[in-house]
């Protein structure tokens, strides 16, 4: 049977090499390299030097490298990335398929962040501040007012920080290592005292508590106990603001940046700052003595409860478990821990919901004389070092990968030109 002549409508549609590379979010070469591995096939242009492609076979190759590096779960259709950084399962969480809680009751903060970078433990890994970027982040923090949240400071110190760095365009593995080894020391150095003179040396944790704590001088317990908050909070996944960061690296956006768009994400209620939302709970039952008056005046309230469940952990939340094991060697924490209890059980006669981290924040925050805020600030300077790791991942993939498709739900068009 002979094959059918080709319809008018039938015709292939070709593209030009640029239009090829930038429907494929690649630069032109790779268009080439993709017909050498017999991807794509190419046409020479009659009485010309360039070639052009079949945009079907175009289209094609660019859906299915969009299903190779991002997709969708099997369950809600949820966005899903290929990472090899962070896996949670069984009510368990491995940064580099080590057990993360082993990790961060064992290391300091820095071997931990040092370890999600680079897959090598580094013993005694310390990170220094430049002075010119703490000078500049340190004159924009305290221009803005006091009601500043902890992310309003950390975003402006990062956006200060950059402006000190003119290599910040390098995305370089090297150089984005460079970056994160000292932004996370000069956000912490930015920020205000509590009540008593900074510290500017030392393990980070040390240097932080400087800034979260009316305590001058914390005991070790204390300190062991800010520095695995941090180190167990250093990843978790794809967080929203670690989506969000993911999304701006996609864009080739440098580290600063990307690590100011975790930061803009962190501020929501269901995020970053649910901690401090746990801490004013746990105040109020530690003022009444009795959680059951508070969680019904919440619930009369309409709010869910702070502090309790966690989606990705049927159980209770490994990070929880560990913070609370070093809370308990603290002598101080012990009324704090009590009322974190007591809110559990409360609780658990109509949900039955474990504790999560945020309610162990908040019982070191509580119980170490912070502010309610400061989880938050632990919070986002714990996880912008998984925020830079999940940059230098994502430098390494094709970019603008991250560009999901609208669903459009609007009139149909044509539509009139309103009046």
């Amino acid at each position: 049977m002979r094959d059918r002549e080709p319809a008018p409508q039938d015709a292939e549609r070709r593209l030009s090499t640029k239009e090829a590379a930038e429907l494929l979010g690649v630069k032109p070469e790779t268009v080439y390299a993709y017909v050498s591995r017999g991807q794509l096939s190419s046409r020479r242009v009659s009485g010309g030097r360039g070639s052009t492609f079949d945009a079907s076979e175009v289209e094609a190759l660019a859906r299915r490298n969009r299903r190779e590096s991002v997709g969708t779960s099997g369950s809600g259709g949820e966005l899903s990335v290929r990472t090899r950084i962070t896996l949670i399962e069984s009510d368990r969480y491995f940064f580099r398929g080590v057990d993360a809680v082993e990790l961060a009751t064992r290391h300091t903060y820095e071997e931990v962040a040092e370890w999600l970078w680079t897959g090598r433990m580094l013993p005694g890994s310390t990170f220094t501040a430049p002075s010119a970027s703490v000078a500049v982040a340190r004159r924009a923090v305290d221009a803005l007012p006091e009601h500043a949240a902890p992310a309003d400071l950390l975003r402006v110190a990062t956006i200060a920080a950059a402006t000190t760095d003119p290599l910040r365009f390098d995305l370089s593995e090297g150089a984005v290592l460079g970056t994160a080894r000292t932004l996370i020391p000069t956000l912490v150095a930015a920020l205000p005292p509590a009540g008593h003179r900074r510290r500017d040396e030392g393990p980070l944790a040390h240097r932080l508590w400087s800034r979260l704590s009316v305590h001058k001088d914390p005991d070790e317990a204390s300190l062991r106990a800010l520095d695995a908050a941090l180190a167990l909070l250093v990843d978790h996944d794809l967080a929203a603001s670690t989506l969000a960061v993911r999304v701006a690296a996609s864009a080739r956006a440098h580290a600063y940046a990307a690590v100011s768009a975790g930061l803009g994400v962190i501020e929501g209620p269901l995020h970053g700052a649910a901690s401090g939302l746990a801490h004013r709970l746990l105040q109020d039952v530690l003022d009444q003595g009795d959680a059951a008056p508070v969680i019904a005046d919440e619930l009369r309230a309409g709010r869910r409860i702070p502090g309790l469940g966690h989606r990705l952990y049927p159980g209770e939340d490994p990070r929880a478990r560990a913070l609370f094991a070093l809370l308990e060697q603290i002598p101080r924490a012990e009324p704090a821990l009590l009322a974190a209890r007591d809110i559990v059980e409360t609780t658990a006669r109509h949900a039955p919901l474990h504790a999560n981290v945020d309610l162990a924040l908040a019982v070191l925050t509580a119980s170490c004389g912070m502010a309610p805020s400061a989880g938050e600030t632990i919070f986002a300077v714990a996880r912008t070092a998984g925020w830079i790791a999940h940059a230098l991942e994502e430098y390494g993939e094709r970019p603008l990968r991250m560009r999901p498709s609208g669903l459009y739900a609007g009139p149909k068009p044509p539509q009139p030109l309103p009046e």
